[in-house]
């Protein structure tokens, strides 16, 4: 691992790029929510937005989850405290945290427990669509909670964190309820698998998500294939499974995994571990109707123990990250970003050039380019079609716990037009041509 590398905006080609702005959460506490030019330049920052995910409205307000008023700075078990969304001037427009009463030490309080993904009404995602809007007043709100308990049909575990999923009236009443932990016959585990979560589910194996979002309009529901309403919400599970539950009747209605074995296609696209940002490219955008979803690798699923899960708790092992693009009705693999795609030899160890076991995102942008958020190196990149990188950035905002060591940990990253900022002239791009690498040098203290 490089102790020394350069942070910022390291590659620009800006004639190839769709150019706007960046916003991306910064875990380092104090630093919030970062919106930064293509040339890396920070524009605006919300210090009190951390951790989770944030989203840009038109006009420059800001939709994400807050901490520090019950729960500590990005506390993963607790998730934010408040879903707040804030105007470009500061001011408070809407707030919601009556998801779930915590006591923490100091007494009951109401917390919206709020975590990993949040979308407004009018856009199926959180990120930027052509000709879909997101409501900045009076929508509804799909966000992604925690509840705590005992779930004893599912594991003899307490689970401080399990994820729920709700969707929220701009009133503030919970109108859309989902748990996994209560819909978990549902995932279809053998019995191999129901064992190792029953024993050794601790605070998430089995009834974890870490996405959600609208199916939105899509040519499968216009065919007549009711499993992709628009209405319906696509989601993942944290051990090797996307799915879509019928926002109607509760029902799981499409899903890949977590078995891969039983279906030809499902084996030639190989099994998805610790997924992150599963979602339908929405209308619009090239791909539209596609499976987009950034496979984590790592470990995750549960079944027969082998050498590296040896209670057969995240028992599916890869060290290498995949961007996935599919489509899902016939799994068909359309489009794949991984370390080979990227340039490096695909034997050995350089797989792994690419890899964020956690967090992570894929934005498909209206030019068909791909914005990915790697997120353990705090890397943002933007890839062509044909896995060209135009754009590229490094947080500088370094979490290491020893002075010599950088680490930068982002969320999840967006891309946004420059319009959605009104308030903000369009700044100059700049092209960033950097040296090659076996050139780059660091001159002496003297020199």
């Amino acid at each position: 691992m490089h102790t020394v590398f350069p942070t910022g905006t390291t590659i620009y080609k800006p004639e190839k790029c769709f150019n706007g702005y960046t916003l991306y959460p910064s875990m380092k506490p104090g630093v919030g929510a970062v919106l930064i030019d293509m040339n890396g330049n920070p524009v605006r920052t919300w210090p009190r937005f951390n951790g989770f995910m944030i989203n840009l409205l038109p006009g420059g307000a800001v939709l994400g989850g807050q901490t520090g008023r019950v729960s500590k700075v990005y506390d993963h078990t607790w998730g934010a405290d408040d879903v707040v969304q804030e105007a470009w001037d500061g001011t408070i427009e809407w707030t919601f945290n009556r998801a779930d009463e915590i006591d923490l030490g100091d007494g009951p309080a109401w917390s919206a427990r709020q975590n990993h993904d949040i979308v407004r009404e009018g856009c199926p995602v959180g990120y930027y669509v052509p000709g879909m809007t997101p409501m900045a007043e009076g929508g509804r709100t799909l966000m992604l909670s925690y509840r705590s308990g005992e779930w004893p049909e599912v594991t003899r575990d307490y689970l401080p964190r399990a994820t729920r999923m709700i969707e929220v009236t701009w009133a503030g009443e919970i109108a859309w309820d989902w748990m996994p932990a209560e819909n978990f016959e549902q995932f279809g585990h053998g019995e191999a698998a129901k064992n190792a979560i029953m024993r050794h589910c601790r605070n998430q194996h089995g009834v974890f998500q870490n996405t959600s979002s609208y199916v939105g309009p899509n040519q499968w529901f216009d065919a007549g294939d009711e499993r992709f309403d628009p209405e319906n919400i696509i989601t993942d599970d944290r051990g090797t499974m996307l799915y879509i539950i019928s926002k109607r009747t509760g029902k799981i209605v499409w899903k890949i995994g977590p078995d891969y074995s039983s279906d030809p296609a499902l084996k030639s696209l190989g099994c998805i571990i610790g997924p992150h940002h599963a979602h339908i490219i929405p209308k619009g955008l090239p791909g539209e109707g596609n499976v987009l979803v950034f496979d984590n690798g790592g470990a995750a699923g549960f079944g027969d123990p082998n050498p590296g899960a040896p209670n057969g708790t995240w028992n599916a092992l890869r060290d290498c990250s995949r961007v996935l693009e599919f489509n899902p009705v016939t799994l068909e693999l359309v489009w794949a970003f991984t370390a080979r795609t990227q340039g490096y030899p695909c034997e050995g160890e350089d797989m792994s050039k690419f890899y964020s076991r956690y967090k992570s995102a894929a934005q498909r942008l209206p030019n068909g380019n791909t914005l990915i958020t790697e997120s353990h190196c705090g890397r943002l990149f933007e890839v062509t079609p044909d896995c060209e990188i135009v754009w590229e950035y490094i947080s500088p905002h370094n979490l290491a716990t020893r002075e010599g060591l950088f680490f930068a940990d982002v969320f999840r990253a967006y891309r946004y037009p420059y319009d959605w900022v009104p308030r903000l002239d369009e700044p100059m791009e700049r092209a960033v041509v950097p040296p090659a690498n076996g050139q780059f040098r660091i001159p002496p203290v003297d020199g």
